[in-house]
């Protein structure tokens, strides 16, 4: 079945696929600054606070390759709607959540749900439009997408700064009850029937999890622990079951991560700035958040307000970038891109005690802002350009984990590398210092991206992007994106 832009069942498809993607992106972009009340509420400390981000995206990360077949072989939209509900029931625990413990568990269930419905989010669309208004489709997908993430951070500090931090979590639950219902009668059922023959890499997809989970553990610990040897044990563990799952990847005959796909050298050099940039924005937003709250003593609204205008820049520039990157070649936009990134990351030191938002602040976003817009759109095109266009979906699915996983480490990371004790948020002075210590990190990272991109990225054959690329690649970046197109 092929439904039609402008027709009633092309309608109830949008919003089926925006509202069920729009609950995962919401999560991703409003959690960050109910952080410093989450703790003074459930009196955590700063592992806490970093399991609460990371916990969603393990699961996320690790499965969301998984989800994508899972979708394929036994129907799209069924997959989708048990990840919806998987969903709502992970974020009514997070709403209810008694303790520390029970919130990280329940988000992590979050997580399997996120990686069960983000895959479908876009796979729907993809199979449900007619070829003719299948790129207008996922441009208006794209679009109210962005325009999603750019009311998270105000609807999150509204609701942390009103009704509490755990409808942060509760507003998913009606979300998922509007959204599964329509889905179940407006939504075709699609699924790929290629794919009955192949097995699912269960194995794999079980080992890269709990590699990710092992480092990820030792890294949030090691502050609190130091050397201790369950810190130790755990990344050497993590360390061995990673080896385990490449070579586990080259034996089989139809892997979750096939190797040969990164025989291409632009592919593989993308995929490698896409860590060094994801891995410094994780890094920047988790931290800027507290930042502007624990230091320069905004509201939760405030500090989400405070970061609007990267958002802004990506949904007013983002598609010029995109046809700039095409007509250039994406090596100048994937050099530039990061240093200016880098740049608006050590403007973020002016922000301290009493910070102005106008001479302090916005500088700081701005330059962010305009460095994220230079390099998002030209990143998630040549991802796509680099492979074969059959393997397309697969290649912006990898590049999706791989920007998810950056983050991961970064979050777990980086408080470690600036010396961040467990307490170090309820102290603005401590915090402050540390912060001061993180952000040449992040550009740092930015940085050896930029030098990377410079040195091996080259310009593509005219005429690889697919057409839904060229409307949606510019606006709506790998880490909020579903499935490549």
């Amino acid at each position: 079945m092929s439904v039609r832009m402008g027709t009633a069942a092309g309608r109830w498809v949008l919003f089926t696929t925006v509202l069920g993607s729009g609950m995962a992106m919401l999560d991703s972009t409003v959690v960050n600054v109910a952080l410093p009340r989450i703790g003074a509420d459930l009196d955590a400390d700063m592992a806490v606070l970093q399991w609460t981000v990371n916990a969603y995206m393990l699961t996320l990360a690790g499965l969301i390759l998984l989800g994508g077949a899972l979708g394929d072989r036994y129907g799209r939209r069924k997959v989708f709607v048990f990840g919806v509900v998987w969903f709502a029931a992970g974020s009514l625990l997070c709403g209810i959540a008694p303790d520390a413990g029970v919130l990280i568990a329940a988000r992590a269930l979050q997580g399997i749900g996120g990686a069960l419905l983000t895959p479908g989010s876009l796979a729907l669309i993809q199979a449900s439009f007619h070829p003719d208004d299948r790129a207008a489709a996922v441009g208006v997908w794209s679009g109210l997408g962005g325009v999603g993430a750019a009311v998270g951070p105000f609807l999150g500090g509204w609701l942390v700064d009103g009704p509490g931090w755990r409808w942060v979590f509760l507003l998913n639950v009606p979300l998922a009850a509007l959204c599964v219902p329509v889905a179940l009668r407006h939504v075709p059922e699609s699924k790929d029937e290629r794919v009955h023959t192949a097995r699912f890499d269960v194995t794999g997809a079980v080992l890269g999890a709990l590699a990710l989970a092992l480092v990820t553990y030792a890294l949030i610990e090691a502050p609190g622990q130091g050397a201790s040897p369950l810190v130790l044990g755990a990344a050497a563990a993590g360390f061995l079951l990673g080896v385990a799952f490449v070579r586990l990847e080259r034996r089989l005959p139809d892997p979750m991560l096939p190797p040969e796909i990164f025989a291409s050298r632009q592919f593989t050099a993308v995929n490698v700035v896409t860590v060094c940039v994801y891995a410094a924005f994780g890094g920047f937003f988790f931290l800027a958040a507290l930042q502007l709250q624990v230091v320069a003593g905004y509201s939760a609204l405030g500090a989400g307000a405070a970061l609007l205008p990267t958002t802004v820049l990506m949904l007013l520039l983002s598609a010029r970038s995109g046809a700039l990157g095409e007509r250039i070649g994406p090596r100048i936009p994937l050099t530039v891109g990061p240093l200016l990134c880098a740049a608006g990351m050590l403007l973020m030191l002016r922000v301290g005690v009493d910070a102005s938002y106008i001479r302090d602040v916005l500088p700081a976003v701005v330059v962010l802002g305009l460095g994220m817009v230079t390099l998002v759109a030209p990143l998630t095109a040549t991802v796509l350009g680099s492979v074969d266009a059959g393997r397309a979906g697969l290649a912006s699915g990898i590049n999706n984990a791989a920007a998810r996983a950056a983050g991961l480490i970064a979050v777990a990371a980086l408080p470690l590398v600036a010396g961040m004790s467990p307490s170090a948020y309820r102290s603005a002075a401590e915090f402050g210092s540390t912060f001061r210590r993180a952000m040449p990190v992040c550009a740092g990272v930015l940085v050896v991206g930029a030098v990377l991109a410079y040195l091996t990225v080259r310009r593509l054959p005219s005429g690889v992007c697919h057409p839904e690329c060229r409307v949606s690649c510019g606006v709506t970046p790998p880490l909020e994106r579903d499935r490549g197109v």
